[in-house]
């Protein structure tokens, strides 16, 4: 394992256009588990200029049951889809939340996937589909997460902050970052490069305006960094192309589940592919990747290893995985055939027992759709997977 190198992660801000499709589909997702904690959702979202389409198979009881919309349903989710991107902050000519065209066309779930899911009679319930999850923890940032994607997500955090409460009023919704660390002896040291894109008001697009802009979010890296970590003014790029007034889904189209690295490790482990957002737990694209966290996170924050890699695979309509492996990377205490054996002992990894132990049948989903799913604080009911609770049996088991 190498010690010495540089690395680099970027993350994107809640005015992405691919979040902003990722934001309103998982509002859907908690509009429906909100109705019903077992209803079915895989809800894909288009945004364009001035235009949001919904598409995707749905079930849920008091909603859309035998092909038909209880009455109210229909302006329910238009209202939830306007008020997601409200809350973003788009008020733009060319993307506004009252004005854009909405289109929906979620429909029924289909028969067949269904019966090899659902639980019935003596069969447990199935996995949503097959496929490989990953979940990864590193003892570098105090939330167990990369330290590039760490300070990635801040740095956006924060402007999102200052745009919200006012502080910085010519910002806009739509932004990029990038943090590129020097490592050493495997431990974050410095920034080498920090890169911000961000769209702004006309009011900056003027030399003193881009100056303005430019100060700005150097302050907010020395905010966020910790102290002298901040590279050179040379390696400090913001906004490298120069003016960025068009944005958001007026610049670009956004769709869900296009920013799966920014909303897991940043590149610093395994991604198995599917994505997250406008998934019911269900789905083990979604909870099984959850769990695969929660796991890694723990064995690292029993101090069992640094670093942890752990991986799951499923078999659609299949309740048990089909496979666990575990990676310490060279780093680990005890044996990782011994944490094969030990972690499915501490929590069921089916679907159902997945969804039980991590209390997911529940509408906390918008939250987890920018900054990240992973490396958040579990707050009651949200994030569960970054909860530390099984430590204590880690480190009796050992």
């Amino acid at each position: 394992m190498r010690s010495d190198y540089i690395f680099t992660s970027e993350s994107v801000s809640e005015g992405h256009p691919d979040k902003v499709a990722d934001q309103i589909s998982d509002a859907v997702v908690d509009l429906f588990l909100s109705k019903d904690p077992e209803a079915r959702i895989a809800c894909e979202t288009l945004t364009t200029t001035n235009k949001v389409v919904l598409a995707g198979e749905i079930r849920c009881k008091g909603v859309y049951e035998d092909g038909t919309w209880a009455e109210g349903a229909l302006d329910e989710i238009e209202r939830t889809v306007r008020e997601t991107v409200k809350r973003i902050g788009y008020e733009q000519s060319g993307f506004h939340w009252q004005t854009f065209d909405f289109s929906n066309n979620l429909h029924g779930q289909s028969a067949h996937i269904a019966m090899g899911v659902d639980e019935t009679g003596n069969k447990d319930e199935g996995a949503g589909d097959q496929g490989i999850m990953f979940g990864y923890a590193t003892d570098e940032t105090p939330g167990f997460m990369p330290a590039t994607l760490y300070y990635s997500h801040k740095i956006l955090e924060q402007m999102a902050a200052d745009r919200h409460s006012g502080a910085a009023p010519f910002l806009e919704p739509d932004a990029k970052s990038q943090v590129t660390l020097q490592y050493q002896g495997g431990v974050p040291v410095r920034a080498t490069a920090l890169v911000v894109s961000t769209q702004h008001s006309p009011s900056l697009s003027n030399e003193a305006g881009q100056q303005q802009l430019r100060d700005y979010v150097k302050g907010v890296f020395a905010k966020i960094l910790p102290e002298g970590w901040l590279p050179a003014d040379e390696s400090i790029y913001v906004n490298p192309t120069g003016l960025f007034e068009i944005g958001g889904p007026d610049g670009d189209a956004g769709l869900t589940g296009r920013k799966i690295i920014v909303d897991t490790y940043g590149g610093a482990a395994p991604h198995g592919g599917g994505a997250f957002s406008g998934k019911d737990p269900t789905k083990v694209d979604r909870s099984a990747a959850y769990v695969a966290r929660y796991l890694a996170k723990n064995v690292v924050a029993a101090g069992l290893a640094k670093r942890c890699t752990i991986q799951l695979s499923y078999a659609i309509g299949v309740a048990e995985p089909l496979s666990l492996y575990v990676d310490t990377h060279g780093t680990g205490t005890v044996d990782e055939a011994q944490l094969e054996k030990l972690l499915p002992t501490l929590v069921r990894l089916t679907p159902k027992g997945i969804r039980e132990h991590l209390k997911l049948n529940k509408p906390i989903y918008q939250k987890t759709a920018a900054y990240g799913h992973f490396g958040r604080d579990a707050e009651g009911d949200l994030f569960t997977w970054e909860r530390t609770d099984l430590v204590d049996q880690l480190k009796a088991a050992i």
